[in-house]
């Protein structure tokens, strides 16, 4: 089985790409299946439901999708394998910017669209700085100027990946994506023993643990302060 991991901003645009990428493997004959981690809410699975892919859903509630991801990554391709499935596509939604659900023999594909603001490729952090393939969207809603600028600022972030424009709409695009998930040669059995691309955080606060008062007398673990001394009069 092969697998592939999928990531991006809310309202990127993720699953539609996915789902017009499904169905240009499912026209080579190939069973794929789709795992959706997100935080609250989602009904995306439905979505794939209706295409007629096999999907399994997982909320991570007040943790960090991309930390559930992890700590579910393995039995979700165990999953994946005892259902039969060609190929794997897991879904994550990156809220934090600074976590990244990348395994390092895994494929992974970062989706970002036009309209988040020429910027935002420079504030993704990992998830777009580490990606194989990044996939931008929207393209049909800004000019071929805008969506040029947008793709030579991801190219900056992210010299090394394979920057490809898809509507999520008509599926423009995600046929050429379709060619690039799936390697006959590639077989996965365990990820036990993989290691992630870039590390999560790696200390926490006392608000990550559940603490709700504010003060700083309730802050512990790893805090930083914000800077507010005035400058000029230092000098």
């Amino acid at each position: 089985m092969n697998l592939v991991t999928v990531s991006g901003p809310p309202s990127s645009g993720k699953t539609a790409v996915i789902l017009k990428t499904i169905d240009s493997l499912q026209k080579r004959g190939l069973e794929v299946g789709v795992v959706k981690f997100d935080c609250l809410y989602t009904d995306d699975d439905i979505l794939y439901e209706k295409a007629g892919v096999k999907v399994k859903k997982g909320l991570s509630g007040s943790l960090c999708p991309d930390h559930y991801f992890v700590s579910n990554i393995e039995e979700v391709t165990q999953w994946g394998i005892k259902e039969g499935l060609d190929l794997l596509i897991t879904e994550s939604a990156g809220l934090c910017n600074r976590c990244s659900p990348y395994v390092k023999s895994i494929t992974a594909v970062c989706v970002i669209d036009n309209l988040s603001g020429i910027n935002t490729p420079k504030k993704i952090g990992p998830m777009l700085k580490s990606a194989d393939i990044v996939v931008i969207t929207k393209g049909d809603i800004v000019s071929q100027a805008e969506r040029e600028v947008f793709a030579s600022r991801v190219n900056q972030v992210n010299p090394g990946a394979s920057i490809m424009h898809i509507n999520g709409l008509t599926g423009q695009g995600a046929y050429e994506l379709s060619t690039l998930l799936y390697d006959e040669k590639v077989e996965i059995k365990t990820l036990v023993g993989e290691k992630l691309r870039f590390s999560m955080p790696s200390a926490l606060c006392s608000y990550c643990l559940g603490e709700t008062r504010i003060g700083e007398s309730y802050q512990m673990g790893n805090v930083r302060k914000i800077d507010m001394s005035d400058k000029k009069d230092e000098k």
